[in-house]
């Protein structure tokens, strides 16, 4: 019961963070509540019992992005600028997409349910095989670790990635306005 109630303020505060981060237009704090986000996000994992993905969302969520976008802030004006036109095309397209998602939900097993096909074969056997194979006291470690390393390895490569990419682009906007400067 607590749970179930704690799981619903968490997904509360979830939409209306969401919801106060559209409507902002001052970037800074569009970038605070984009982290106070993060962390209600790695929060409901950890009332899921996702632990290791309540701290990959908050180190990435939270950490390395907030900072970025705080980076970002320090070389691009304080305001979003105002759209001149509504825009109804992508609306549509956010609307489709949303609905596609809820629809492809629909067969779906329940939440939390011991039929489901991760609780019937997957799961049983990396728990039986973890002792054996790895001898790893914790099995979330090891079978991240190991059974799921290819999984761990593609996530931080592509955090990598995203970092090298906004190096780029930071450096390509210091060369503009040095460029800029040396004309006036």
């Amino acid at each position: 019961m607590i749970d179930t109630f704690t799981n619903t303020v968490l997904f509360v505060m979830l939409v209306l963070t969401a919801l106060a981060i559209v409507r902002m237009e001052r970037l800074f704090a569009v970038v605070m509540l984009s982290s106070v986000f993060s962390l209600l996000s790695a929060l409901l994992f950890v009332t899921l019992d996702a632990v290791d993905v309540a701290f990959t969302e908050a180190a990435v969520g939270a950490g390395i992005s907030t900072v970025l976008m705080l980076g970002t802030i320090a070389l691009t004006k304080p305001e979003a600028k105002r759209p001149r036109h509504t825009a109804f095309v992508p609306l549509i397209v956010v609307c489709v997409t949303g609905a596609a998602l809820v629809y492809g939900t629909l067969d779906m097993p329940a939440f939390g349910s011991p039929d489901a096909p991760a609780q019937t074969h997957v799961g049983p056997d990396y728990l039986s095989r973890t002792p054996i194979d790895i001898d790893v006291p914790n099995a979330v470690t090891a079978i991240l670790g190991s059974y799921r390393g290819f999984d761990t390895l593609g996530e931080t490569a592509v955090v990598f990635t995203a970092g090298i990419g906004v190096l780029l682009l930071l450096s390509g906007l210091r060369r503009r306005r040095e460029d800029e400067d040396e004309e006036i």
